[in-house]
């Protein structure tokens, strides 16, 4: 059932593209992504290459609690209105300029004087990065129609990644050059689209669909969500959201700590493992929605976890195999060919499941809980690569990865098109 007035007749693709609307998603989806690559990408390099040890540097993965529980005070900015721009603008603004002078007061420090300063300042680029998560996709669900929401969603999706090249490229180039204290201020100027984009854009969202009260804001989203098909049924898919993409996460969590070790310079990984990076994220998103309009979203779950799972042994014949460019871009490209390709499917995944009613808070609360692993897991590589070694624990990897690809027996039969 459409619960959205301002819904559309049908479109053609060209008429979608060529709106307006595409291009917020575009803005959008850039300055959402560059607040999280800074934390997995320029922060692990920058430590490493300060001769930091690595279970430090994976330990750093606890200070990104706020993604992983940003649907506590979803809620609130789903209720409150702040006294300038609209619900949605005036959150989003205060999130973005809260992270460009977080993210640039990063390098105002030496991580062997001032680690506790840094780790301060780490957790405050988490919370306000959720916190624009929060209200962006919010927003993006509001602006867009329903014909326009598959085509939004994959120009947010790359743009997301595109982003990526700023913090875990230019800013890696640039450190080779110049002290760190000016690669975290450039780095954060390119928040200043996301400010841009934030003032120029309007208000979508309708004021009088907003939660009445606290309570209804905060109870109905998980009253719903358990009661739908019953707690037990909910209880799967909760853990399908968490063991899915885990052992994919773990092995790309130290990912720039790994190619360091094996020899590769900051430049190396600055232009070799980024273009791989982003043609296969980028070419893996586009496979699996052409892939998707034959398939259903059950069946691209089974196909690209496959992939997702086997491309973690690329990482293990690099650690075999060495310093060594070519194989690092093969590597690198089949690895996030199977990241774009999964992201697409569970991302998908999670908007069926999503209840029309409660978009906001329950799709913050699915990504949340997508996110722990990152989190919790992650925080474990460092001792685990220093107890086994990086061959072993990609095996490892390989294995975590089964559980999750089990579980959709329960939560996704490949002969059954759950809600579809």
């Amino acid at each position: 059932m459409n619960l959205d007035p301002s819904a559309k007749p049908q479109r053609n693709w060209q008429q979608i593209l060529r709106s307006r609307k595409m291009l917020t998603c575009l803005f959008l989806g850039f300055t959402s992504g560059l607040p999280l690559y800074v934390l997995i990408q320029l922060v692990p390099a920058w430590l490493r290459s300060s001769d930091v040890d690595l279970i430090t540097i994976g330990l750093f993965s606890l200070i990104s609690l706020p993604y992983t529980w940003k649907f506590i005070w979803s809620p609130l900015m789903d209720r409150f209105r702040l006294p300038f721009l609209g619900r949605r603008r005036g959150w989003a603004l205060l999130t973005q300029v809260g992270l460009l002078f977080s993210i640039g007061a990063l390098g105002m420090f030496n991580p062997h004087d001032s680690m506790q300063m840094i780790v301060g300042i780490v957790f405050l680029v988490a919370l306000f990065s959720a916190s624009q998560d929060i209200v962006i996709d919010a927003y993006r669900r509001e602006l867009l129609a329903d014909d326009e929401l598959g085509a939004g969603t994959s120009i947010f999706i790359n743009a997301y990644r595109i982003a990526s090249l700023v913090p875990g490229s230019l800013a890696l180039i640039l450190s080779d050059i110049l002290p760190w204290s000016t690669v975290y201020w450039v780095t954060a100027g390119f928040m200043g689209i996301g400010i841009i984009t934030t003032l120029m854009i309007r208000e979508v969202g309708d004021d009088t669909l907003a939660p009445h009260s606290l309570r209804e804001a905060v109870v109905e989203p998980f009253k719903e969500f358990f009661g739908r098909s019953g707690w037990r049924s909910a209880l799967w898919m909760l853990g399908f959201m968490l063991l899915y993409k885990l052992g994919d996460n773990m092995a790309t969590a130290l990912s720039t700590p790994f190619y360091l070790d094996l020899g590769f310079s900051l430049t190396e990984i600055g232009t070799v493992v980024k273009v791989a990076t982003l043609w296969s994220t980028i070419a893996g998103s586009v496979i699996a929605g052409i892939v998707m309009l034959k398939i259903s979203i059950n069946r691209a779950l089974w196909v690209f976890g496959v992939v997702q799972l086997v491309s973690i042994l690329g990482f293990a014949w690099l650690s075999v195999v060495g310093n060594d460019s070519l194989v690092l871009f093969m590597v690198v490209s089949f690895e996030y060919l199977g990241v774009g390709m999964g992201t697409v499917a569970l991302t998908a995944y999670l908007a069926r499941e999503t209840s029309i009613a409660f978009t906001a808070t329950q799709f913050a609360l699915f990504s949340s809980i997508v996110s722990i692993p990152r989190v919790f897991a992650n925080s474990s590589t460092g001792y685990l690569i220093e107890a086994i070694g990086y061959t072993q624990f990609f095996f490892l990897c390989t294995a975590i990865a089964i559980p999750g690809m089990l579980l959709l027996f329960k939560v996704a039969p490949w002969n059954e098109n759950k809600r579809e």
